[in-house]
C-alpha cells in the first residue's frame, strides 16, 4: 500500500502557526484533506527539522485514538508537535522530551492514579460550593465592561481575566501575581504569536524559543513550590493544598510531577476557557438575532456554552505514539509511529456536525472533542462549562445587545489558539 503524504505546502500549513491565525482557510486546508485522506503523512522539507507524523483529521478516527489509550501512547514521544532541535533541548535540560511532566504526558498506570487526586474535585457537586464566589466575579467582571463607554476589547477585559482569577484563587496565587501567571502562560502556549509572547519570540530560532519557555517553566516551578510549602504548613480545601498533600502509593510527588500539576492546572485551566468565552461573544455578536434569543430564553445557553467549545476548540492537537501496528483511515500504522490527532479538523468535520462553520446554539447532538475523549478527557470541563455559563448569565441580564467593533484577530498557534482581540461594541440592558 502506497503512503498517502501530503504535499510540502500542504504539510507546512498544518504546522505553521501564522495558518490557524487564519481561521477560515484553515478550515479550507482540513476539509480538503480530510475529504481525500483522512489520515496522512506529514514530512520535513528539511531532513531533521522534525519527525515524520501521521496527521488523523477524521472525528471517528480522533475519537477511536483518544478512547483507546493502550494501543496509543501519550509516551514515550510528545506529546505536543515540536521540532527535533526543541525535544533535544528539553531532554538535555530535564531528561524528558517535554519541558513539563504533567498529567497529559504520562500513560496508565501512572496517570490514572495522578489523575484521581484532584478528580473528585473537580466535579459538579463539589463545584457548586464555588457558585457564590463566580457569581460575584462574573457581575464585577461585567461592570468593568460597562465601564468602558460603549467599546471594550472583549478579550483584555472579560475573556482573559475572568476565567484566570478563577483558576489562581483555587491554586492560591493572589491577585497581584495574576498579570506574571498570565505572562508566563503566554510564553508557554502563545510563544509563536508576538503579540502574546512580549518577547520577539516570533523573530527567535526554535532553540531559543525552547530556552525562552525553559526559564517561564522555571519561574513556575520556583513560584508554585512557595505554594506548595505553605499548603504543606497550612492546608485549605483549595487545589493547591490537594495537590501539596498528595500521596501516590504511600509517597508525595516528586518534586517535577508536583509543578508539572500545578503548572498545568494553572495555565490550561485559564487560557483555553478563555478562547471559548471569546468565541461565544463573537459568534454572538456577529448574529443579533440568535443573541436576542438567547437573551429571551436561557434554555439555550448550556447550548451555547458547548457549542463554543466545538466551534473554537482551543486545544488544537495532541500528539500520540502507536503501540502497535494499526490500521487507521486506509493507512498501515507501524507500533512507534507519531500521530498528530487534530481537534480543529475533527471538530469541523461534516460527517458529525453537519454545517460544522456555522455557530448553532441549538445544535444537537453536539458530542464534540474539544475536551478530549477517554483516560484523558479534560480534567477540567465541569469548570470551564460552570464558569462560562455564569458568565454569560451576567452578561445576558446586563447587556441588551453587542455588535462588532472592528476586526477580531486569532493567536499564531498550532497548540492552543483563539481570539486574542475582539474588538465589541456593548448596549446596556
Amino acid at each position: 500500500m502506497t503512503e498517502a503524504v501530503l504535499p510540502g505546502d500542504i504539510a507546512r500549513r498544518v504546522i505553521d502557526p501564522h495558518a490557524y491565525a487564519e481561521w477560515d482557510g484553515l478550515l479550507d486546508t482540513f476539509d480538503a484533506i480530510r475529504a481525500e485522506t483522512p489520515v496522512a503523512k506529514v514530512q520535513p522539507d528539511t531532513p531533521g527539522l522534525f519527525d515524520p507524523f501521521w496527521l488523523v483529521t477524521r472525528y471517528d478516527d480522533v475519537m477511536r485514538i483518544s478512547k483507546d489509550n493502550a494501543g496509543f501512547l501519550n509516551n514515550p514521544r510528545p506529546v505536543v508537535f515540536s521540532f527535533n532541535q526543541a525535544i533535544e533541548f528539553s531532554r538535555a535540560a530535564t531528561g524528558s522530551n517535554m519541558l513539563v511532566d504533567s498529567l497529559v504526558v504520562f500513560d496508565a498506570p501512572i496517570h490514572p492514579k495522578y489523575r484521581k487526586l484532584t478528580q473528585e474535585w473537580f466535579m459538579p457537586r463539589n463545584l457548586a460550593k464555588l457558585e457564590g464566589e463566580l457569581r460575584a466575579l462574573a457581575a464585577r467582571t461585567v461592570d468593568r465592561m460597562l465601564d468602558q463607554s460603549g467599546e471594550v476589547d472583549f478579550v483584555k477585559e472579560v475573556s482573559g481575566p475572568y476565567p484566570l482569577r478563577v483558576v489562581m484563587q483555587i491554586l492560591g496565587v493572589p491577585p497581584e501575581d495574576e498579570p506574571r501567571m498570565q505572562m508566563l502562560t503566554q510564553q508557554l502556549f502563545g510563544g509563536q504569536d508576538k503579540d502574546l509572547s512580549g518577547s520577539g519570540m516570533d523573530k527567535m530560532t526554535p532553540e531559543q524559543v525552547v530556552q525562552i519557555v525553559a526559564g517561564a517553566v522555571k519561574t513556575f516551578e520556583d513560584y508554585f513550590a512557595q505554594i506548595a510549602e505553605d499548603r504543606r504548613q497550612h492546608p485549605t480545601d483549595d487545589v493547591a493544598s490537594v495537590i501539596a498533600n498528595a500521596l501516590v502509593d504511600g509517597q508525595p510527588l516528586p518534586p517535577r510531577d508536583m509543578a508539572g500539576y500545578y503548572i498545568i492546572v494553572a495555565t490550561a485551566g485559564h487560557d483555553t476557557t478563555s478562547a471559548s468565552t471569546a468565541g461565544a461573544m463573537q459568534a454572538l455578536a456577529n448574529d443579533p438575532e440568535q443573541y436576542a434569543r438567547v437573551r429571551a430564553d436561557r434554555s439555550l445557553l448550556p447550548g451555547i456554552v458547548e457549542e463554543a467549545i466545538r466551534w473554537t476548540s482551543p486545544v488544537q492537537h495532541f500528539m500520540r505514539t502507536a503501540a502497535a501496528d494499526c490500521e487507521l483511515g486506509g493507512q498501515q500504522i507501524k507500533a512507534g509511529d507519531w500521530l498528530m490527532i487534530n481537534y480543529v479538523a475533527a471538530n469541523h468535520d461534516p460527517a458529525q456536525f453537519p454545517d460544522p462553520r456555522r455557530f448553532d446554539a441549538a445544535r444537537s447532538p453536539n458530542r464534540h472533542l474539544a475536551f478530549g475523549a477517554g483516560a484523558h478527557q479534560c480534567l477540567g470541563l465541569h469548570l470551564a462549562r460552570l464558569e462560562m455559563r455564569i458568565l454569560f448569565e451576567a452578561i445576558l441580564d446586563r447587556v441588551a445587545a453587542v455588535e462588532p467593533a472592528g476586526e477580531a484577530s486569532r493567536a499564531s498557534s498550532t497548540f492552543v489558539g483563539g481570539l486574542k482581540t475582539l474588538p465589541l461594541r456593548v448596549v446596556p440592558a
